[in-house]
């Protein structure tokens, strides 16, 4: 998928194939099967060209990574206990990051807010809780990846819970 979204164009096998094999050795039968399977999985749409197909993703990166949050934290019980805690987590860029996304929801805009400029804080917690033991969604949520070389997701959250990529990576399917 990483390439898929990388390129953000239909891609054929032949492509996909070609660009992994710069890093190592991959059977062309390899790629067809982990791009059929993700054909399959709703990941990507194929057209027939010849006697090959073009792939390309059905959704971004981007759209992938909020199916995973959203799934995560529809799972949670205390859902503000965990916002707490992820925003915990998070790395002064990635703070700035929601501070735009917030700005951009709250101005309605869909333009990106520049790095440099100022945005709203977020109201500070007024109790600090240490992080929980893991429950099952957030290891679950904690150890997919999403799949390579792509900017979004599948319509189905519950493909996330799977590694599409994993034969693309040199796992083998």
């Amino acid at each position: 998928m990483t390439r898929v979204w990388k390129w953000n164009r239909p891609v054929t096998v032949r492509e996909v194939l070609e660009d992994l094999q710069q890093e190592r050795s991959i059977a062309y039968t390899t790629v067809m099967t982990v791009l059929d399977n993700l054909h399959q999985k709703g990941w990507v749409r194929r057209e027939a060209e010849g006697r090959a197909y073009r792939y390309e993703a059905v959704s971004t990166r981007a759209a992938y990574a909020a199916a995973l949050m959203n799934d995560a934290w529809s799972q949670s019980d205390n859902p503000a206990a965990a916002l707490v805690a992820f925003f915990g987590m998070m790395s002064d860029e990635q703070r700035q990051a929601l501070r735009d996304a917030l700005r951009i929801i709250r101005d309605g805009g869909e333009e990106p807010v520049s790095e440099t400029a100022e945005a709203p804080r977020p109201a500070e917690p007024t109790e600090r809780t240490e992080p929980q033991e893991r429950t099952e969604p957030q290891e679950r949520a904690q150890g997919t990846q999403p799949p390579e070389d792509a900017e979004g997701a599948g319509p189905n959250p519950e493909a996330a819970q799977q590694n599409p990529d994993s034969a693309t990576r040199g796992g083998g399917r």
